[in-house]
């Protein structure tokens, strides 16, 4: 009984509950729109409520683990989410034209998803491992690290999870200091690369144009994105109707359960990719400013926990994982609004999804861990581990 009660009290002091609190409000919230969002799919609903349960209880428990034992499982999980990639391109289950699930008999699993956290805590170890002898050599293999899974998750095809996982690990490299000479190259390719698309729309848009390296569903998601109005009812709905439904609710919305484009069908994945036009729609402008203040309150305790983190190991993992985050509502909201092609990527703790939501809290323990763990108490690594 006593060793239970220590086991309590070590698990409540692994908290972060600066960031618990937050991480309640936006669970709180996402479940409230969810109930509203569900539709005659309420079996999501009681889905959901049970992905939030065990979230929270793997987060505690990630948040119970040193950071030095994290370390040390960085190469071991990298290594086994990467055999599951390979296990999904020839024993891979195929939905909606994408083979992107594994069935290992009592769990079905999107190892795409675990990537998004293997990743950026392999090049965080790797390193760690190099610190203060990093040479250009090193981003050589950080960059090979990276892109193995990359083009493995953009082969199923899941272009959206692919290039977060490629955020996420330049965002490690980035924090350990890429140089900008690497860095504004790359950006200028980008920038042209999208001026050129505006300007030359009408030539790349037509249906004989072949854009090489995207397939023919992802040049399609781009010249939506561009003039939805072409196909109306086809692939430019999800992006018209996401828009109505935002700009419906006004600055107060329609009320709780009283928007027109989710409770009439309008809204499509509207408990998933795009659950947060329903939250507009019903909360309005005041709903979502609210939405974009815990996100961004989230966002900045995660950046406080990285300056505060004592390794380069910490700082690494958690600076990548919270911008990561930022990533993700980011990239979510501006498909919604239409700023940005439909990816299908969801909006953290609010989107229905058992592997995405566990996988944001595997994140956040892990953020919780490095938070409360001193080296004081377990001596972590400035030593190769």
């Amino acid at each position: 009984m006593n060793n239970l009660i220590q086991l309590i009290k070590y698990a409540f002091k692994s908290i972060d509950w600066q960031l618990m609190v937050l991480l309640v409000a936006l669970s709180v919230m996402g479940l409230v729109v969810m109930h509203s969002a569900v539709g005659s799919t309420s079996w999501r609903y009681a889905d959901q409520e049970k992905h939030f349960l065990l979230a929270l209880v793997v987060m505690t428990l990630v948040a119970m683990m040193p950071p030095h034992i994290i370390a040390k499982c960085a190469l071991p999980f990298y290594l086994i989410v990467l055999v599951l990639l390979l296990g999904v391109e020839f024993f891979g289950e195929t939905s909606k034209g994408a083979t992107r699930w594994l069935q290992l008999g009592f769990i079905r699993i999107q190892p795409s998803e675990m990537m998004k956290i293997g990743v950026p805590m392999m090049l965080a170890w790797y390193f760690q491992f190099r610190d203060r002898q990093i040479f250009f050599i090193d981003y050589v293999v950080a960059t090979i690290v990276l892109l193995v899974p990359f083009a493995l998750i953009v082969k199923q095809p899941d272009l959206g999870t692919a290039l977060l996982v490629m955020a996420s690990g330049l965002f490690v490299m980035f924090f350990v200091g890429l140089s900008f000479k690497l860095i504004v190259p790359v950006v200028a390719v980008v920038v042209v690369g999208l001026l050129s698309i505006l300007y030359f729309e009408d030539i790349l848009c037509l249906p004989e144009t072949d854009w090489v390296v995207l397939q023919d569903y992802q040049k399609g998601r781009i010249c939506t994105l561009l003039d939805p109005s072409k196909d109306p009812l086809g692939k430019g709905f999800h992006i018209i109707q996401s828009m109505i439904a935002v700009g419906a609710g006004g600055f107060s919305g329609r009320g709780y359960m009283s928007g027109t484009q989710a409770q009439l069908d309008f809204i499509p994945e509207r408990t998933t990719d795009f659950i947060f036009a329903v939250f507009a729609e019903e909360f309005g402008l005041f709903g979502a400013v609210t939405l974009l203040i815990l996100y961004t309150a989230v966002i900045w305790r995660g950046l406080v926990i990285a300056l505060r983190a004592d390794s380069l190991f910490g700082r690494l993992l958690v600076g990548a994982l919270t911008m990561e985050v930022f990533v993700y509502v980011f990239v979510n909201m501006g498909m919604v609004l239409g700023l940005l092609p439909v990816v299908g990527v969801p909006l953290p703790f609010f989107s229905y999804g058992g592997t995405a939501l566990i996988t944001m809290s595997v994140s956040f323990g892990m953020l919780m861990s490095i938070s409360k763990h001193r080296k004081a108490e377990h001596p972590y690594i400035n030593t190769r581990t």
